[in-house]
């Protein structure tokens, strides 16, 4: 009997004994192709030599120092390392233990920021539908997931929601990409103005959408005219960038391709890459120059906020992704990947739409795509395609609700950075029978 807790409150998964490069191996022996490096996390892979040395080195000179008191040297160098690694005029980093964590903290900060300029009433933070930001009830609050929040509305305050920047589902067939992108923008607008500007503190958005629709790219033009909307209105810009970020999409921020500058983002997955729980908060000096100067400090903290080993451990995986030039593979990797899952699905009917951008992909499963109608949610295609998928030895990341929260199935793929061609080949043959198997069977049912 396991004493564990597991995640959703089920029977016990299987026990992971190793992890070596994109390979885990579970107590039976059976080896699994990480395709999805957990949830977009594994941008190294498993295993690597040069972060477990970081690691072990880091806890036997300093463990833990409480933030309030000390800095740390790794604290010190990852803060520069993140500021360095963008064009951006970025300049200033909190680090936290997660993506959830670095969310509510932006959160805060812009509140924070409007307080100490003389703002009190500006509170509300405007989000997108078929967002997610985190599962703390701060971040899940702001978070379009309707399936994840479903349980603790009660408990929530309630959040004002812009429209999704979606083309494949939202775009009228009479509209360009860049009509649609400035239509859709254009809601933010509106939301602005029946909150009352003088409220709002600041607009959150994912810049790559993520585990709610599966990877979906903004639509070009659409965050110039998000920027400019911010911009008129006194409204700060969050850009989460937890499973995005960190070349994940092609550059160290995903924005970079879109040449804006949020005010403040957030990173996670990709700063650590699993070796240790780590998150950050990044802001303008702009924004911390409002607490530094004026009355008001960043009521804020956590106790393992700037963890030394965590932040060792990431900092080690920054290097191994520069030393092994892994940023300039994503640019070759991604498109590869790309066209191999265009190529395997081209003739899957129920295979709706690809997409993605750098290595972080998906594809879109519908039971008319002529109409672009998904599937009954009942029949939980995603899962059964993950649980095809578990069988021929590869890990995905599956997602439910991707049309409108409730209806709809992706499957998401983020491998490692490092990724050879030999094993994109290999990921997305054994997604391919994984699909057609279920499709198969369902098909057999009818």
């Amino acid at each position: 009997m396991s004493h564990v807790f597991h995640r959703g409150g089920g029977t016990a998964p299987p026990i992971a004994v190793s992890a070596s490069g994109m390979r885990i191996v579970d107590k039976a022996g059976q080896s699994f192709l990480d395709a999805s490096g957990g949830a977009a996390v594994s941008c190294i892979g498993h295993g690597e030599p040069r972060v477990v040395e970081a690691i072990r080195a880091q806890a036997a000179q300093l463990d833990y120092v409480h933030s309030s008191v000390f800095t740390s040297a790794p604290a010190e160098a990852l803060a520069e390392r993140i500021c360095t690694s963008t064009p951006l005029p970025i300049e200033k980093v909190y680090l936290v233990g997660s993506g959830s964590e670095a969310v509510e903290t932006a959160v805060k900060m812009a509140r924070s920021y409007h307080l100490a300029r003389g703002e009190a009433g500006r509170h509300h933070v405007i989000a997108r539908r078929q967002s997610y930001h985190g599962n703390t009830l701060g971040a899940l609050a702001r978070g379009g997931s309707e399936a994840r929040r479903q349980p603790y509305l009660p408990m929530m305050t309630e959040t004002p929601r812009a429209a999704p920047c979606f083309a494949f589902h939202e775009k009228s067939t009479d509209e360009s990409e860049e009509d649609y992108a400035l239509r859709a923008a254009d809601t933010l607008e509106a939301e602005i103005l029946r909150l009352g500007p003088e409220t709002v503190s600041a607009f959150l958005a994912e810049t790559v959408v993520g585990a709610t629709t599966g990877a979906v790219p903004p639509s070009p033009g659409y965050f110039a005219r998000i920027r400019e909307i911010c911009n008129r209105y006194g409204v700060l810009l969050i850009l989460d960038e937890v499973m995005c970020g960190t070349w994940r999409t092609g550059s160290f921020l995903a924005c970079e391709m879109e040449c804006i500058c949020p005010d403040i983002v957030t990173l996670a997955k990709g700063l650590g890459g699993g070796y240790q729980p780590i998150g950050a908060a990044v802001c303008t000096g702009e924004i911390h120059d409002a607490f530094a100067e004026g009355t008001h400090g960043f009521v804020h903290g956590h106790t393992y906020m700037a963890h030394p080993i965590a932040c060792a451990a990431a900092l080690a995986v920054q290097d191994v992704i520069a030393a092994d030039g892994l940023a300039e593979m994503v640019n070759t990797a991604g498109p590869k990947l790309r066209q191999t899952l265009e190529a395997r699905f081209g003739n899957t009917a129920e295979v709706a739409d690809v997409r993605g951008r750098g290595l972080l992909q998906a594809i879109e499963l519908l039971e008319d795509p002529s109409r672009k109608a998904p599937f009954a949610s009942t029949l939980n295609i995603s899962g059964r395609i993950e649980e095809a998928c578990r069988k021929h030895g590869l890990l995905v990341y599956p997602g439910r609700g991707t049309v409108d929260g409730q209806r709809g199935d992706h499957i998401l793929l983020a491998p490692p950075y490092n990724v050879t061609v030999a094993e994109v080949a290999e990921i997305v043959d054994r997604l391919g029978r994984a699909v057609d198997e279920t499709l198969y069977a369902l098909r057999s049912n009818d």
